[in-house]
């Protein structure tokens, strides 16, 4: 083949790889917002320039809580040494509402100091792509994973906890991941007791299952909380929004709520504040 015919086929070729190459991987701004939503295909950080939270002084029933993640996330946007957190749990008593709170807490305090990241739990196995392109970023970040659980066949949680604490490099100095869960170990009961009944070594099969919450330095516990509580949380949203009710009427109402739906949460609460801001005509703003 002379060398006329072989350059247009060489440049076909070329034009060919170039197409079936990946797209260049944009580069991120991480002062462009102070909370962001991380995808996939292709990578990058989404800014999310309204997050949807509550006032950290809404949250009720949760001060225990509430102090111990405060305090945690000061120490990191101070640069000091700060635990990844696990908060677990009933549903709907302020989880993932406590961890916006206190990220938006820390950030008026400390204006640019601290970004908060949202990854799907479906993107787990995508986290040490995300940590290389935080690594050397000036900024500080949280990792907030919302609802982390693993199903029986589901092996993300080894590249979880390498990334955590176990992996060559470690989770970089300017990260740390906060996660909601109603398990404590992130795995089903049935999982657990399973690896128990079938390994050669049961003791040594169940810790490699429940190791992943030990690289979580904080446990918070949230639990179903009683009648005052939950009065407290109905009363605090009611006074917020000026819905003008009698103590003693916002009360029943809070009664017969609860009752319709079979318990009591943060998450009961706000469904009782939106029935009665409907029905009192007002605009929740």
């Amino acid at each position: 083949m002379s060398e006329s015919q072989l350059l247009p086929l060489l440049a076909r070729i070329a034009d060919a790889l170039e197409r079936l190459a990946p797209p260049a991987v944009p580069p991120i701004d991480v002062t462009a917002a102070d909370a962001f939503v991380w995808h996939t295909e292709p990578d990058r950080l989404e800014p999310v320039p309204r997050v949807n939270r509550v006032d950290i002084a809404l949250l009720q029933g949760v001060e225990r809580q509430r102090d111990q993640l405060v305090e945690n996330t000061r120490h990191f946007a101070d640069g000091l040494p700060a635990n990844n957190a696990l908060l677990w749990g009933s549903r709907g008593m302020g989880k993932s509402s406590l961890v916006k709170a206190v990220h938006a807490t820390v950030v008026a305090e400390r204006p640019g100091a601290l970004a908060l990241v949202e990854i799907h739990r479906e993107d787990i196995p995508s986290l040490p792509r995300l940590l290389a392109r935080l690594r050397d970023q000036e900024r500080r970040f949280i990792l907030f994973c919302d609802d982390l659980s693993f199903s029986h066949d589901d092996a993300h949680y080894k590249s979880l906890k390498a990334v955590l604490e176990g992996g060559v490099e470690g989770r970089p100095e300017n990260v740390v991941f906060y996660a909601t869960s109603n398990r404590r170990h992130l795995m089903p009961r049935d999982m657990i007791d399973n690896e128990r009944s079938t390994a050669i070594n049961p003791g040594e099969a169940v810790e490699e299952k429940v190791s992943l919450s030990d690289r979580f330095g904080l446990w918070l516990g949230f639990h179903n909380c009683d009648q005052q509580t939950f009065f407290a949380m109905v009363e605090g949203y009611a006074a917020h929004y000026g819905l003008d009710l009698p103590a003693e009427q916002l009360r029943a109402e809070a009664v017969e709520w609860s009752v319709t739906r079979g318990g009591r949460s943060g998450r009961v609460a706000w469904q009782l504040i939106q029935d009665l801001a409907g029905r009192l005509g007002k605009p929740l703003r």
